[in-house]
């Protein structure tokens, strides 16, 4: 698995997202009830931000804010950070680690066309290396190589 493309392959390419109006309440209720981290916010088609658990803790737990009275414009992060679909996992892990960030929009042609999670990138990159590394294994006992698939 070398590309956020692959990733979303394997993962799919299925998002949620809620918009900017909505009260925080309910977006909450939403990551809960499809066990996610974070929600994009969307405007019609246009991505306008994003709400994570973090941003909740961080802007509303901590500052004494009401969940069900502040909307998710209040609190969303508006500067979205994204990725393109064939992009490498070491250019997303890259980008993840150095914004200190744990979910990424996925763009292709300028679309929305996926989310990726600090975990799928983790994920990738040791099933990369474990690839690797039985490749060489193989390699050095002198036993045919196995051919990667994904």
């Amino acid at each position: 698995m070398n590309t956020v493309r692959e990733i979303l392959e394997i993962k799919g390419k299925t998002t949620f997202s809620i918009s900017p109006n909505v009260k925080i309440i309910d977006a909450l209720k939403l990551m809960a009830e499809k066990e996610i981290g974070a929600l994009l916010v969307c405007e019609g088609v246009e991505l306008v931000g994003i709400i994570s658990e973090r941003d909740y803790a961080r802007k509303v737990a901590l500052l004494g804010k009401s969940s069900r009275e502040t909307s998710v414009n209040e609190i969303m992060s508006a500067d979205v950070l994204y990725i393109n679909i064939d992009q490498t996992i070491e250019e997303c892990m890259a980008l993840m680690t150095n914004k200190r960030v744990r979910h990424l929009p996925v763009l292709q042609d300028e679309k929305l066309c996926g989310i990726i999670s600090i975990g799928d990138v983790v994920k990738a990159l040791i099933d990369k290396k474990e690839f690797m590394i039985d490749q060489l294994v193989h390699y050095i006992k002198g036993a045919p190589s196995i051919t990667n698939n994904g």
